[in-house]
C-alpha cells in the first residue's frame, strides 16, 4: 500500500539514538525529581502547618489543572522576564530551551507524584505509627523509617504508571525545538519527504518501550497482591 523506504531509518539511526536518549534522560531526571518534590509536596499535604499545607494545595492544583504545554510556555517566555526584574538587568535572563524542558517537566511531575505518594501514606494503618511511637520513634522518624518506605512500595506501581504518562509526554518538547526523539524523526521525515516510515519508526519505539514498563508494572502488582 506505501512505497515503504527502511533505509532512511538507517540514515536517521544517528538522529534518532541521540534523540531518544535526550527523551530517556528527560524522563529520569523528571521523574527522579518528581518523586523527591512530590514527597516533600505530599508530606506538606498532610502537615499540620496551615501556610505548609495551603502552599502544596496550591501548587497542586494549579500544576494539575494547566496543560503542560502553557507550562512549558509559560516558563519559556514569562521567567526571562521576571528573572530580569528580579535582577535588575538591561534585558531579559536567556533561559534556553533545554533548560526549561527539564525544569517544567520536573514541576509538573512533581504534583502528580505528589498525590500518589499522598495517597500511599495515607493508606498506612495508624497501627504502624502507634507501633513506631512504642519504639520511641520521634513522627518525623516514624515517617522517614516506617510510614515511607511502605508507601513508596504499595504505590510503586501507579508511580511507574504515572513513568510510562511522562515519558509519553516529553514530546511535547517539540513546542521548543528540542531534537528529542519525536522532534529528531521529524526533522527528518520532513527534509527527506518520508514521514510514513519515519513515524512508524517512532510509534513503534513508543510501543515497545511503554509495553514493557506496563508489563513490568503488572508484574509489580502480582508480587504485590501475593505478598499482601
Amino acid at each position: 500500500m506505501f512505497d515503504l523506504d527502511p533505509s532512511v531509518i538507517v540514515r536517521a539511526m544517528p538522529a534518532l539514538w541521540s534523540g531518544l536518549k535526550f527523551t530517556l534522560l528527560l524522563t529520569l531526571v523528571a521523574m527522579s525529581v518528581g518523586i523527591v518534590a512530590g514527597t516533600l509536596l505530599a508530606l506538606m499535604r498532610l502537615s499540620h502547618n496551615r501556610v505548609l499545607r495551603g502552599f502544596a494545595l496550591g501548587y497542586v492544583t494549579v500544576m494539575r489543572s494547566i496543560p503542560l504545554v502553557l507550562v512549558i510556555f509559560w516558563f519559556y517566555f514569562l521567567m526571562p522576564l521576571l528573572l530580569q526584574m528580579a535582577f535588575g538587568t538591561e534585558r531579559p535572563v536567556q533561559i534556553g530551551p533545554v533548560v526549561t524542558a527539564f525544569v517544567t517537566f520536573c514541576m509538573f511531575e512533581a504534583a502528580y507524584y505528589s498525590e500518589i505518594i499522598r495517597g500511599g501514606i495515607q493508606s498506612i494503618s495508624g497501627g504502624q505509627k502507634q507501633a513506631a511511637a512504642a519504639l520511641g520513634l520521634r513522627p518525623s522518624q516514624a515517617m522517614i523509617y516506617v510510614i515511607l518506605p511502605q508507601a513508596l512500595r504499595r504505590m510503586a506501581p501507579l508511580l511507574l504508571t504515572q513513568t510510562i504518562i511522562l515519558f509519553q509526554d516529553t514530546s511535547l518538547v517539540y513546542v521548543l525545538s528540542i531534537a528529542d526523539f519525536t522532534g529528531a524523526a521529524s526533522k527528518f521525515a520532513q527534509r527527506d519527504g518520508r514521514l510514513v516510515e519515519l513515524y512508524l519508526f517512532v510509534a513503534l519505539v513508543y510501543l515497545v518501550i511503554c509495553y514493557l514498563l506496563s508489563s513490568l508494572t503488572k508484574r509489580m502488582k502480582r508480587n504485590m497482591g501475593k505478598t499482601a
